[in-house]
């Protein structure tokens, strides 16, 4: 920890802004001593007490509740001294500068979060949980990041890294001293079935990990489709507020418009793009085409919005392969850019009542035809439906779904290539194998921090407000 860290800071804890209350926190070495030269003696430990705040020149800044934390038991693992005040600008000032002349110093973004690891009271994982309650939107990103501040992330990791540790024991100690004449047949036959089960465990759970990421990072879902096809009035729709612009005039989206929407406890990217047509002679269109092909790519999950009156269709019985072919060029309105998963939807069923059978109906390639009126929101409540089940299939809560950051994927990969490696060298070259364990062990033990991570710190406490 930098020299620096060990003087006392202050921040607020609460959210920024005028409030009936606000918290702010001090920790420190000198946090008690600091708290009694503006409000006198202090309250018993873990006991609120009402206070009279005052300047070191004893001008009343306000009075609130103080309450006093003793390290180790305190969020820091430091004292802490918490002061409940109203939630003032100028109380704010005034209190600022009087802490800073009492000998604390502003804290610095993330700080409290970092002294609470670098004093044990949190693991890296644990801390990684508390960013992304602190940034949830859902109902599941919440529970994920309460289980994962809660242990569950940095319990299974260390539970794995453990089981390598025992395995390297009888491993080192087959190569160090051999009870037997063939050395590698022993070590393969004592470590090789527990070196398997991991890896068949790491396995598991670094496939779920997409899942895990969709829940902390949402779903990107990109309407496409023809110019005037009715993509923002079908994000408009389900917004519920007019985001998009609505045009008669074909062109009028020339840029993607993002807005974030909870979809069954799911957070969806829902993504307004450009339309996509044969030709065009206007730059920004043609940039704007560019950009809606790059954002398509990107999604998870396609809708593209058809207007019947623009499509030929084949085939259009529920039973049989529904395809929409473009009357300009195959490709335009972004037929080539769909996918097994997607979602066709064939739009202002209002205008064209016989234009294409109920949804949902059976499309091409995997794809399921949809038939509505984003005026008039008939068939869209069906639409919306069957969309969050599609974007829940991405992001399944299950116990398989751990690792919630590229950074604990990453590490899982580590730890699997070195034990894939050891488990092809136990019988040639056991030394080599255990070495291959030690380095799996190593990469587990980065997820939680039981080895060194200084080189994630700095980003993942960038991510944190000031007060915490």
């Amino acid at each position: 920890m930098p020299a620096h860290w060990t003087e006392t800071i202050f921040a607020r804890a609460s959210g920024p802004g005028k409030a009936g209350v606000a918290v702010f926190r001090l920790s420190g070495e000198t946090a008690f001593a600091v708290a009694e030269r503006l409000c006198g003696a202090l309250p018993p430990l873990r006991s609120a007490g009402m206070r009279k705040i005052c300047a070191l020149d004893g001008e009343l800044i306000d009075i609130g509740l103080v309450i006093p934390f003793k390290g180790p038991n305190s969020f820091t693992g430091e004292d802490v001294v918490e002061l409940h005040l109203h939630g003032s600008p100028a109380v704010e000032t005034a209190l600022y500068e009087a802490l800073g002349r009492a000998g604390a110093r502003p804290a610095e973004a993330g700080e409290f979060t970092r002294r609470a690891l670098v004093n044990g009271k949190l693991d890296l994982a644990e801390v990684e949980g508390l960013a992304d309650l602190l940034d949830a939107e859902t109902i599941l990103q919440r529970k994920q990041a309460l289980g994962q501040l809660g242990g569950r992330l940095s319990d299974t990791a260390e539970g794995w890294r453990k089981r390598l540790l025992t395995i390297m024991a009888p491993l080192e100690a087959d190569i160090d001293f051999p009870d037997e004449d063939d050395v590698p047949a022993a070590v393969a036959a004592r470590a090789g079935p527990a070196i398997k089960a991991l890896i068949d465990e790491l396995e598991t759970h670094r496939a779920a990990a997409g899942r895990a990421r969709a829940i902390r990072e949402g779903v990107a879902v990109a309407i496409i489709g023809a110019p005037n096809a009715g993509k923002s009035s079908l994000l408009n729709r389900l917004v519920g507020s007019d985001r998009a612009i609505v045009s008669e005039t074909p062109g009028a989206t020339r840029d993607a418009i993002e807005v974030r929407l909870d979809l069954g406890g799911v957070l969806v990217t829902l993504v307004d793009t450009a339309g996509l047509r044969s030709h065009t002679d206007d730059a920004i269109e043609i940039e704007g085409m560019r950009r809606t092909r790059i954002k398509a790519d990107e999604a998870v999950i396609r809708i593209q919005i058809i207007d019947p009156n623009d499509t030929i269709v084949s085939n259009p019985a529920p039973a049989g392969e529904g395809v929409s072919v473009s009357r300009e060029t195959p490709g335009a309105g972004g037929s080539d850019l769909m996918r097994p998963g997607d979602f066709i939807v064939y739009n202002k069923s209002d205008l064209y009542p016989d234009a294409s059978a109920p949804p949902p109906v059976a499309g091409p390639t995997g794809m399921t035809v949809w038939r509505m009126s984003a005026k008039t929101g008939a068939g869209v409540e069906a639409f919306v439906a069957g969309l969050t089940d599609a974007v829940a299939a991405h992001a399944g809560a299950d116990d398989g779904a751990l690792l919630s950051r590229e950074r604990h994927a990453a590490a899982v990969d580590r730890a699997l290539e070195g034990l894939r490696a050891a488990l092809s060298r136990l019988d040639q070259a056991p030394e080599l194998a255990a070495e291959d364990v030690r380095l799996a062990a190593r990469a587990l033990g980065s997820i939680t921090g039981a080895v060194d991570v200084e080189d994630v710190l700095g980003e993942i406490f960038s991510s944190f407000c000031i007060g915490k």
